[in-house]
């Protein structure tokens, strides 16, 4: 009987085995660094950063300047995602796009932070992404895409592989 509870309850939970993994690909394009070298090409790439958001976010971008964007949210246990994603300059003259994904959830966020994060990075580069669409990966698989707290800034909030916020 407790058997049978038990795999009810973790079909119910969508999977047991799987919540929280994050595919190695995925990993891959979320932990690769987001540093652009030239002014022009930062300027580019902060813009991409804005359509991005803009485009993905269901809160409201609250905020708007050359070193960050930030939205609304999250709010009221709601699994939509809340973005904050910075910009600072390097000492070599090239600048680093940090990028920090949750939500109000304790059932999880959706899209999945890191997956969501691994889109942002390939749309900033220049890649056509969409938050809901896979990644192919080199191998030419399709994974869905991720985030990093590399990428985040010192004391900036990042998502753990559940969708937790981890302060870094």
């Amino acid at each position: 009987m407790k058997k049978g509870l038990l795999a009810v309850l973790c079909v119910l939970a969508a999977g047991c085995s799987t919540r929280g993994q994050v595919n190695p690909d995925v990993m891959q394009i979320a932990t690769a660094p987001l540093t652009c070298s030239t002014k022009a090409e930062c300027d580019m790439w902060w813009q991409r950063a804005r359509t991005w958001v803009t485009d993905h976010s269901r809160f409201d971008v609250t905020t708007a300047t050359d070193s960050l964007i930030q939205t609304a949210g999250p709010d009221g246990g709601k699994r939509d995602l809340a973005y904050q994603i910075t910009k600072a300059s390097n000492n070599d003259g090239t600048s680093t796009i940090g990028f920090s994904a949750h939500c109000d959830s304790s059932l999880g966020c959706k899209p999945n932070p890191w997956e969501a994060g691994a889109d942002f990075k390939q749309y900033v580069r220049g890649g056509n992404t969409n938050a809901n669409a896979n990644v192919t990966t080199p191998a030419g698989t399709s994974t869905p895409p991720a985030t990093h707290p590399a990428d985040a800034m010192p004391g900036q909030t990042m998502p753990s592989p559940t969708g937790e916020p981890v302060s870094q």
